[in-house]
């Protein structure tokens, strides 16, 4: 079975305390966006090993036992011992530790296979458990619906925002942004708008209101971001922001204004 997890962008995101647990406390929108991973799972009739895991495109940094679709299928063979042994490989086109949900899209397309092709029966609401003890913002996957995030992001409301209407170009351009790092710059307080009501507000004024709490350190930290998002605003863009804590960047443009952009051939950069 195959499927094609998509990553997302954060429309705002303001950190507004910190937990008990360690978590943050945030308020986003979390946005859907046709940027996509390809992920296929086979039962492996005469493996030895439980999980065979290839993948392909984007290299994977990292220990493969941090790979949250193989953390997918461990965290459901122990409630569902039969699970039978499998290949699993991931094709990676979303880039990572970009601010794009990827990794979060695939463990959560993993466990939706996983469920789907065995006949697990589990309702949503369990799937919803599973899918939070892999990552804080593995939920929104589940549905994959524009929503107001809050709490760690796990705590989810549709809302009704409909963006196709427009173009929106992701532009990555490879920077590492340290994730403990960013959340230390930040001077944690209520957001400045109430993005509960962003579906009443119209885009182009959201350059005025909607921000990305972590734009301030990062930026100083990274001018080339700052010239990316001025780049944007200088070519038309309505709205432009940073995506999560970096470095991915997006740009919403009326549907009849579609720039070309002269960025190194080593960025990531897709209309959507």
């Amino acid at each position: 079975m195959i499927s094609f997890p998509n990553g997302k962008i954060n429309i705002g995101l303001s950190v507004i305390g910190k937990r008990a647990d360690g978590y943050h406390d945030i308020e986003s929108i979390f946005y859907p966006i046709n940027v996509n991973d390809s992920l296929e799972i086979i039962e492996s009739t005469f493996d030895q090993s439980e999980i065979t895991f290839t993948s392909s495109g984007l290299e994977i940094d990292g220990n493969e036992s941090n790979n949250l679709c193989i953390k997918a299928y461990k965290l459901l063979k122990k409630d569902f011992p039969s699970l039978p042994h499998i290949k699993m490989h991931l094709h990676k086109a979303i880039p990572m530790g970009a601010g794009l949900g990827g990794g979060s899209a695939d463990g959560t397309a993993a466990l939706k296979i996983l469920i789907e092709k065995f006949g697990i029966s589990i309702n949503n609401e369990i799937l919803l458990h599973y899918a939070l003890q892999l990552g804080s913002d593995c939920p929104f996957f589940i549905n994959n619906t524009p929503s107001l995030a809050t709490g760690r992001g796990e705590i989810l409301k549709p809302i009704n925002l409909n963006l196709s209407a427009f173009n929106i170009i992701i532009i990555n351009p490879g920077i590492h942004i340290n994730t403990a790092w960013a959340f230390s710059q930040l001077t944690i307080g209520a957001p400045v708008t109430n993005l509960n009501n962003i579906i009443s507000i119209p885009v182009v004024e959201w350059k005025e209101l909607i921000y990305n709490d972590f734009e301030t350190a990062i930026f100083s930290a990274s001018p080339e971001l700052a010239l990316i998002k001025s780049s944007l605003y200088e070519a038309g863009a309505l709205y432009a922001s940073m995506s999560g804590s970096g470095s991915t960047l997006y740009g919403i443009f009326e549907k009849s204004n579609k720039p070309t952009f002269d960025f190194p051939a080593t960025y990531f950069c897709k209309w959507n």
